[in-house]
Parts: structure tokens; sequence; C-alpha cells
């Protein structure tokens, strides 16, 4: 069920809100700027390194064999990335020889979703709606559900254990006759899942703390019923006597069968001697602390474990000695890098520079966005104020959005187009025109739009307000 709450802001404190925007307007207008100059300069960079790096690596035909000629070169090769380093956790016991070693932990948590509207009312005031829901997901870190806005949902959350997220990384990664670098050995990703092996006293320890836990906040539970013990598996007595009268091959099947029944029968009792543990499950590479895994409830836990196993990887990197450093490009500018599986170095270079591409692209749509809402944000005001009328305050704040936008855009392009002018200057050229051609369209024909847009703007709001007596 839905939980609403209403707040109600006055029309003065909008006015005061939104004078104390143009401060913060300004910085994110600035910020803005500096964020599309800073990536317009880092992607040429950087396309200048990879153009470089292209042109100076050579390939590495036999990592397994150190080769002095290539000490301090460029190199890119293919080779097993593995290690005799043994990783532990110490926590839950168990350990592996693998590159990495994580345990990663989720917890049932009660989540709470709001969402908002606002409406403005005659004389400046805004009215905000926020309705607040509530649904059981699993998340990264518990969920403090004493400030929960509906009081139904306060203090519904609980945790039957708190279990930090850890990982361990191998010191001595090999790859073929050199040793990778830490930076180099964090790239590698050949994950799998990690067999758990624990102890039976710590099993039931974490058993024993989980009960506790449920049952300071569910209460006790009943005890599960009792399955019916299982009767040995018994196999039809044959006398002697017709056992001499049957073929030897017959003998021989039964004799196997009466050995795998023994077997089976010893199964059984092992089980029956083994403690069923209730609060905490183990299944493959999770270790689940609640009652039931598959219908879990409130405070319920689950830990997997994974590990990085040894994989054939490419490196490009300069050869230092027995290990590796990055390529340092004229400009200044390092690149080395670690890719799962074999790449070519030509395939590597184009990667990184379709990387390099889509990171221009998005800090360029994230510093135009800044600056629009700079300008929105210094020039808001305007709109605030003549809140006292909802209709003109929309159709003014409609054409400030617009205006913010154009003049957002042309700057946007004018700043890119100066830090290209310093790389590539016929592109540079381009983008100055285009934000010029957007300058003019705004200036002159867009006065008479917006004349149209108040003269209907006005009309309006005077068929709108009633007559006074």
């Amino acid at each position: 069920m839905a939980y609403t709450e209403t707040t109600t802001t006055g029309y003065g404190t909008r006015v005061g809100n939104s004078f104390k925007a143009i401060g913060s307007g300004i910085l994110l207008f600035i910020a803005g700027t500096a964020l599309l100059w800073w990536n317009e300069g880092r992607a040429v960079k950087t396309e200048k390194m990879l153009d470089e790096a292209g042109n100076a690596y050579v390939e590495m035909e036999n990592p397994n064999k150190k080769d002095a000629s290539l000490d301090g070169e460029l190199i890119c090769g293919t080779a097993m990335a593995t290690t005799e380093d043994s990783l532990s956790d110490a926590q839950f016991g168990i350990g592996a020889k693998a590159i990495a070693i994580s345990r990663s932990v989720e917890y049932y948590q009660w989540v709470e979703h709001a969402q908002s509207k606002s409406e403005d009312k005659l004389g400046g005031k805004e009215v905000t709606t926020t309705t607040y829901t509530y649904s059981k997901e699993w998340v990264r870190q518990p969920v403090e559900s004493a400030q929960f806005k509906d009081p139904a949902y306060q203090n519904k959350n609980m945790v039957l254990t708190t279990v930090e997220d850890a990982e361990q990384w191998a010191e001595n990664v090999s790859w073929g006759a050199y040793q990778l670098t830490e930076s180099l050995i964090h790239s590698i990703r050949s994950v799998e899942s990690m067999e758990l092996a624990l102890s039976e006293d710590l099993l039931k320890q974490f058993d024993k703390s989980t009960q506790a836990a449920y049952e300071r906040f569910y209460g006790v539970q009943k005890a599960k019923p009792q399955q019916p013990a299982q009767q040995p598996v018994q196999q039809p007595a044959i006398s002697d006597s017709i056992l001499a009268q049957l073929p030897d091959s017959v003998r021989a099947a039964l004799d196997s069968l009466q050995a795998k029944n023994d077997s089976i029968n010893k199964q059984m009792e092992n089980a029956e001697n083994k403690k069923d543990l209730e609060y905490v499950h183990q299944a493959s590479n999770v270790l689940y602390f609640g009652r039931v895994p598959g219908s879990p409830e409130v405070g319920d836990v689950r830990v997997t474990f994974e590990k990085i196993v040894p994989a054939k990887v490419t490196v490009m990197a300069v050869v230092d000695g027995d290990s590796f450093k990055p390529y340092k490009a004229k400009n200044g500018k390092r690149f080395q890098t670690l890719v799962m599986g074999k790449k070519s170095g030509d395939e590597i270079i184009d990667a990184a520079k379709e990387s390099n591409t889509i990171i221009l692209w998005f800090f360029r749509i994230i510093g135009v966005l800044m600056v629009i809402g700079g300008l929105k944000g210094i020039f808001g005001f305007l709109s605030i104020i003549l809140k006292v009328v909802p209709f003109v305050a929309n159709i003014i704040g409609w054409g400030i959005g617009v205006v913010c936008t154009v003049i957002g855009v042309a700057w946007s392009l004018i700043i890119i187009a100066i830090a290209w002018l310093f790389y590539r200057p016929l592109l540079g050229i381009s983008l100055l025109a285009i934000a010029g051609f957007l300058v003019w369209v705004f200036a002159f024909k867009g006065k008479d739009k917006l004349k149209e847009l108040a003269a209907k703007a006005k009309t309006k709001a005077a068929a709108e307000v009633p007559e006074t007596v």
C-alpha cells in the first residue's frame, strides 16, 4: 500500500530559493565549461598517444623465453597468466591457489521508493505530493528502515549477520617468463565459482548465532516436522541351494547389487548421524544465512565466493627487465593494457580508440547538460517571480528553457571548437560556424516568436483573471 506526503512551499520561500540558486547555477556553468575544455584536450592527446603506440609496438613471439633485445620496447604478446600464491579467507576458513579470491554480500531488505509530483497554485504556492512505496529486494548494504516515511514500515529491517565484501589478489603472477605488475594483475577477469569447504564446527557456530538473531526479531519458531526414518534397503534372501543352481553371471550380478545396497545403507546411516542446520545453508559457491533459501525473509543474507583462475591473456606494455611498465608517448600520456584471450596489437589499439570515442561523447553530453543546467539556475528566478499566475509563469519558463538550451548548446560548441583549434583547425572552424548560425537564428529569427508567445500569454492571463466587484 502506498504512503503519500504533501508539502506546501510558499511564494516567498520559492523566490528566495531561486535567488540562492543563482550562485550554484554559476558554479555549474563554470564546471561544465571546464569539463568540455578538459575533455577535448584529453581525447586528442589520447588519440595521438594511441596512434604513436600503434606505430611503435612489436609483437613478442615467445613470451615464455626472456629476450634481452626487447628490453625497453613496447610489446604485444599472448601467454598464460599463472600463480603459485595461495590465498585464504580467514573469516570463513577457506582458500585456493588463485590469482584472486573474493566474497560479495547481499541482504534481503525492505527498500523505500519515492516519486514526487509538484503543482503550482494561484498566488505562487507550490504543492508537492510524494508517494512512497516499499518492496523487498536484495541489496548490497543493510537499509536503515527507521527513517522510512511510512510508520507501518519503520524498523521492519534487520540482518541475521553482517559480513563485509572482501577480495585478495596474488602478489606474484607470472606471464610466461615475466612477472605482471599490480595494475596488470587487477585487469584479469577469468572469474569462476569458488568451491566451499567450510568446517562443520564453523557452520554450527554460524547456525547458532543466526538462529539467535532470527528469534530475537521473529520470535521462536516451531520446529520443523521430523521426517520418518528411512528403512535400510534390503535384498530378498536367497538360500545357498538356490544360489548354487544359478549361473555364475547371475551370482556376480546379485553380489554387485548387495554391495550397492550396503553402500546406500551406510550413507543413510551417516546422514542420520549428521545434524541438519536450519539457519545456514551451503550450495555451490553461495553461503546462505536464513531458514529457506528458496523463500527469503527480511534479514536473510547470502555470501557469494568467487576466484580468478589462470588464463590466457594478451599484454601490451613496455618490457622492463623481467616485468613491465607503461608506454609514455611524446605528449606525456601513458598506456598499458591487459585483455583476456589472444588479441593482436592492432585489435587492442582499435578497441582503445573506440573506448576513447565513447568517453569523449559521454563527457561532451555531461558537459553540455551542466552548462544548460547552470544557465537555467541563473535565470530561473524570472519564471519563479511570475508564479503568482502559473499559466504566465509556465509560458515564460518554457521560453527561458528554450533560450538557455540554445545558448548552452552554442556556448558548448564554441568551447569545443576553440579547444579543437589547437589540434585540428578545420574541424574547429566548422564548429564555430555552426555555433554562429545558431546564435544568428536565435537573435534574428527568435525575437518575433517570443513576442508572439508573450502576447498570447497576456491575452490568456487577462481572460482567466476574474473581475473584481
